[in-house]
């Protein structure tokens, strides 16, 4: 299984744009990525980037990665990856960064995104560091967390005359 699952952990992670990090102490986070040189490239702990705090993702450290399918957006597989941190201007960091400008969606400053990272941001390689669990092997309930406490609130009652804002036939 161990062939078919790693080919099926690099498609995944291939055709979707997000992966799930599963930091040590079990802290998940759906963060953008790349696929890149055979590893999850991603970016963030920067202004107007992803925050990647509190999920273990220092240098060295093992962390579990998540794949969903695109189409259903049910997790396919998972394997424990190996996070290295590329140095700034360095060949590696390069590289990621290419392919990893080429998704980035609505940066602010699009032409000098990689002179901000590398000033302000972490670029973090992860590299499958172990076998990928997929199918049965897989978690059957859905791990999801409970949404945290807020004071912010949308329930309130609808304005009256919203129904015949909605429904109003338009007079041709």
């Amino acid at each position: 299984m161990e062939p078919i699952a790693a080919a099926l952990a690099e498609e995944a992670a291939r055709k979707s744009g997000l992966v799930w990090i599963e930091g040590p102490d079990g802290t998940q986070r759906a963060l953008w990525h790349v696929w890149h040189d055979g590893a999850v490239v991603l970016v963030g702990d920067g202004p107007a980037e992803q925050p990647l705090d509190g999920l273990g993702l220092a240098d060295g450290a093992v962390v579990t990665v998540h794949a969903r399918s695109k189409d259903k957006g049910g997790r396919l597989v998972a394997w424990p990856a190996r996070v290295t941190e590329l140095a700034p201007e360095g060949e590696a960091w390069r590289a990621a960064v290419e392919e990893l400008k080429g998704k980035r969606l609505n940066a602010v400053d699009a032409d000098h995104v990689a002179a901000r990272w590398a000033r302000e941001c972490r670029v973090l390689r992860l590299t499958r560091d172990g076998a990928a669990v997929a199918g049965d092997g897989l978690p059957s309930g859905s791990l999801a967390a409970p949404p945290p406490e807020t004071p912010a609130t949308t329930r309130r009652p609808a304005p009256a005359a919203l129904p015949r804002l909605l429904f109003r036939r338009r007079r041709g």
